[in-house]
């Protein structure tokens, strides 16, 4: 490993080898660090404190001395704050942005980091309880939503910045108090946010962000008996690990795990639409994406057109570092780079035909970096463990049907239940097909919620072992609070 200067100042942005605990920024308590490498050169980014038990001990006592003043704040001002942090975050839009590219490795981007945290604190003041009937005039019956406390969030490396505010803002907004934990591949873009939010104005306490590896500080988080909810998004093996220690601790959780996401091509599908967007759908983030759009199902009749026409967008994938003008960048880690050729493998050894791609890209720039080359494979069975496995790489499987009934067959014949994509010009049909495919979240004719000019509020989760709760939708604070029955005898 080399350390070599970045076009980021990071030292400048983060104090060194800290995380945030009651407004302080204080190292592990073990004094232990974690280096956070560059994947596309493997240099050294920056270090981060290697969190434990006892650093998340701090963090729940700091957030539980901070709850009763911040639960009793009047929600327009918790959404006041909010406005603020959104305020910071646009006002500082580039260096979010160019931080997450060198530490996830993918091209820098429009990040919709601060149109989230806007929607998010506009709700702070609008979350609602109900009036009852009651048999008597005399007896007045309500509902209250209060916040559950002291919450936890564990959160993946593939979208730091995004998944922070997706998992902290809407509790916050919502009158709890919060410890954050990030991937110890991807801390960076986290804890810049988290130094915004404490400029915003947010009190010591409110949100706390300790940063470790899953295995220490990431299962001491949902095991702490002061944690009142938690969510988690991350692979299935991980998360189900985290449900059986909510289990026993008696908390809810909201799981957001993998996907195996379909795009069904219809015969009379519009090829010069769906073709650029489905190569976007699995090259985003170098398909480290959960709701990348992993499978193409095409009508036999349209094969071998979509495929050569996918092939040609596919060698035309600039791939490099993250300030250059590319498409794709590299992967995580080389776990993840190893992972992903390990199942190029697997497709070829299952019979699967590579179409473009196949292997590790090598040569300048790539042989310091997790580089893969983007794969097309034809030829690809419902049965092939490339067409069922999440693979979190750019890695595309084309499998064929005949009929509406086997291509819904094949949707929705994986354990996964994410996103799906229908591309038809035939929208009865596509809203036959979206209401039987077993998904979170159906796009007809795009990808998604419809990127900047799409939906607003869209609410996003799955169907099966993709985890169950909602993200993002209108309810969304909703489900970050606790109702409270109370009845009122004036008589």
């Amino acid at each position: 490993m080399t350390t070599t200067p970045v076009p980021l100042d990071i030292a400048a942005l983060l104090p060194d080898s800290t995380h945030l605990i009651a407004g302080e920024w204080v190292p592990a308590a073990t004094k232990s660090t974690i280096d956070v490498l560059n994947p596309a050169t493997g240099a050294l980014l920056a270090r981060v404190p290697r969190g434990t038990a006892e650093d998340v001990d701090q963090a729940v006592r700091a957030a539980e001395e901070a709850l009763p003043a911040w639960r009793d704040t009047s929600p327009a001002t918790r959404g006041d704050l909010l406005y603020r942090w959104a305020e910071l975050v646009r006002e500082h839009d580039d260096t979010i942005n160019r931080l997450e590219a060198i530490e996830v490795g993918h091209p820098v981007g429009p990040s919709p980091i601060a149109a989230r945290l806007t929607y998010l604190a506009g709700k702070a003041d609008k979350i609602f309880g109900d009036t009852l009937p009651t048999r008597s005039p005399d007896v007045l019956g309500l509902t209250l939503r209060e916040p559950y406390g002291v919450v936890g969030a564990i959160i993946p490396w593939n979208a730091p910045g995004p998944m922070t505010v997706f998992n902290t803002a809407a509790p916050i907004a919502a009158g709890n108090t919060v410890v954050l934990k990030p991937a110890e591949d991807a801390p960076l873009t986290a804890l810049y946010l988290a130094r915004l939010a404490t400029q915003a104005g947010l009190p010591p306490g409110v949100l706390n962000v300790v940063t470790g590896y899953g295995a220490e500080a990431g299962a001491a988080l949902p095991a702490h008996p002061g944690i009142r909810k938690m969510s988690f998004t991350g692979s299935p093996a991980t998360g189900t690990a985290v449900m059986e220690t909510c289990a026993r601790n008696l908390i809810p959780l909201q799981l957001e795990l993998g996907g195996k996401s379909p795009q069904i091509v219809l015969p009379d599908a519009n090829l010069a639409q769906a073709v650029p967007a489905i190569v976007r759908s699995i090259i985003m983030n170098s398909g480290q994406v959960c709701a990348a759009g992993s499978r193409v199902l095409v009508h036999s009749s349209l094969h071998d057109r979509l495929v050569a026409e996918l092939a040609e967008h596919f060698r035309a994938v600039r791939v490099g570092l993250w300030d250059q003008p590319v498409d794709m960048g590299p992967l995580i880690n080389a776990r993840q780079q190893q992972r992903v050729l390990d199942y190029l493998a697997i497709g070829r050894e299952e019979g699967a035909e590579v179409v473009v791609g196949g292997g590790r890209l090598t040569g300048a720039p790539y042989d310091d970096g997790f580089f893969v080359e983007p794969t097309l494979f034809d030829r690809v069975t419902p049965d092939m463990r490339i067409a069922q496995e999440e693979i979190f790489g750019p890695v595309l499987s084309v499998l064929a049907y005949d009929d509406e009934e086997e291509s819904v067959a094949i949707a929705n014949g994986t354990r996964y239940g994410l996103t799906a994509t229908i591309w038809t010009q035939d929208i009865g049909r596509a809203i036959r097909l979206a209401r039987r495919v077993q998904a979170g979240q159906i796009a007809v004719n795009t990808v998604g919620d419809g990127g900047p000019d799409g939906s607003i509020g869209t609410p996003f989760g799955g169907y099966k072992h993709s985890g169950f709760g909602r993200s993002m939708g209108p309810d969304y604070l909703e489900d970050w609070t606790q109702v409270k029955a109370l009845v009122i005898n004036a008589g």
